[in-house]
């Protein structure tokens, strides 16, 4: 329990005199060394406070007023500072002010509940740093975390202050073993939950890093992606069904330009521009990351553009569900012998393996063509396959070299 000694001052703010000739009447707390000034929302003229005595004179209607409000504040600050020494948690000057104004102090912040403020941001920020997909992922995770504090503990929420490794490595436990979640899901969850022990940190509700010796288990997947030869008999491949031969296009397309799907339903003529070099480029913004995409548009990607020209004033190509794209996606691979899963994600691979990295273009036009963030995260998906290039390379030098 801490006993230090809260002071209580209200001095004048002379600095602010309104049209009237009144100053604001502010409040300053100080708690072990640290102040906090906030203001009452009161005005006197200078002359008639009375520092040492804390009051206003002379005594009268409007005088009275202020004197008590003054005391209703002194005594609210008071009942908020018992308040925080019987609860028994350390607090500071900060919390003191947010219990008097009704506000949960920080410490006293929950771990759902602080991830509930964190969704509400996001879902503000649609459209500007966050898609609706963002925001449905962070929910989807502070709901897994409500039913694992539900299942383990017994409880509706959880106090930062009790969290702990061994909390993160139950719920790493809990979501692969009730939940039935792969690996790569567990770790995306994980990683949404640390976000929020971030915001946790930053604002001082939590004090230590959890996370410190956790392990983070990955799992290496090989980037599956289209050959030049099964990329070539796609696109020879003439489907009499207009729906199928519709999502093929839309598929090759995004093979010779790298677009996510969002960005490729999301494409507008206006995005198309006439580039410094004089050619044509896609020129938007990656929903994902808010990041800028230049890529040049190829002859493939021009004539697939002209042939759906008509469908639509605004956009560029046809909309589709990504569900349903999939599903066709599916049955295209089984007609035309592709053994492989297509997915449209698939065809952003196939940009950046067979289209580019096998065509010699550097990893860092690679990455900036692709919208990453950063350069990393376009090595580490294709690093495999810059390997497989430089061996393929070795191996037709070796035969020149014999």
């Amino acid at each position: 329990m801490n006993y230090n000694k809260l002071h209580i001052l209200f001095v004048i703010d002379k600095t602010n005199v309104n049209t009237k000739g009144k100053a604001p009447l502010r409040c300053r707390l100080t708690y072990s060394g640290k102040r906090k000034v906030f203001s009452t929302g009161l005005f006197i003229i200078s002359k008639q406070w009375d520092s040492k005595q804390q009051l206003i004179k002379p005594p009268n209607e409007e005088n009275t007023f202020i004197n008590t409000s003054l005391s209703l504040v002194k005594n609210g600050i008071n009942q908020a500072f018992l308040f925080l020494q019987v609860s028994g948690n350390d607090f500071d000057i900060n919390d003191i002010y947010l219990q008097y104004k009704g506000d949960i102090p920080k410490q006293d912040k929950t771990i759902l509940q602080l991830f509930q403020e964190h969704n509400i941001r996001v879902e503000k920020l649609i459209g500007k740093e966050y898609s609706i997909a963002t925001l449905w992922k962070f929910k989807q995770a502070k709901e897994l975390l409500k039913d694992f504090i539900k299942s383990h503990f017994n409880k509706a929420d959880y106090h930062f202050k009790d969290l702990d490794l061994k909390f993160i490595q139950d719920y790493e436990f809990y979501l692969k073993t009730e939940k039935s979640l792969a690996i790569a899901t567990t770790n995306k969850m994980i990683q949404r939950f640390r976000k929020i022990v971030k915001v946790a940190l930053s604002e001082d509700i939590l004090h230590k890093e959890p996370f410190t010796n956790y392990k983070v288990k990955h799992i290496k997947k090989e980037i599956t992606y289209l050959t030049e030869e099964e990329l070539a008999k796609l696109e020879e491949y003439q489907f009499k069904a207009e729906k199928l031969q519709m999502v093929k296009d839309m598929f090759v397309f995004c093979c010779y330009t790298g677009l996510a799907y969002s960005e490729m339903v999301n494409l507008e003529k206006s995005h198309i521009i006439k580039g410094f070099d004089g050619n044509e480029w896609i020129n938007m913004m990656r929903g994902k990351t808010q990041h800028l995409l230049t890529i040049p548009l190829f002859t493939r990607s021009k004539r697939i553009i002209d042939k759906y020209d008509y469908v639509d004033e605004k956009r560029v190509l046809p909309k589709l569900s990504n569900q349903k794209f999939n599903v066709y996606l599916k049955e295209i691979a089984d007609i035309v012998g592709i053994n492989k899963r297509l997915t449209h994600h698939l065809a952003r691979r196939t940009f950046a393996t067979t289209v580019l990295l096998f065509n010699d273009v550097p990893m860092e036009i690679v990455s900036q063509l692709l919208g990453h963030s950063k350069i990393t995260i376009t090595q580490q998906h294709y690093a495999k396959v810059v390997q497989k290039k430089v061996s393929e390379q070795m191996n037709r030098l070796n035969s020149k070299l014999k």
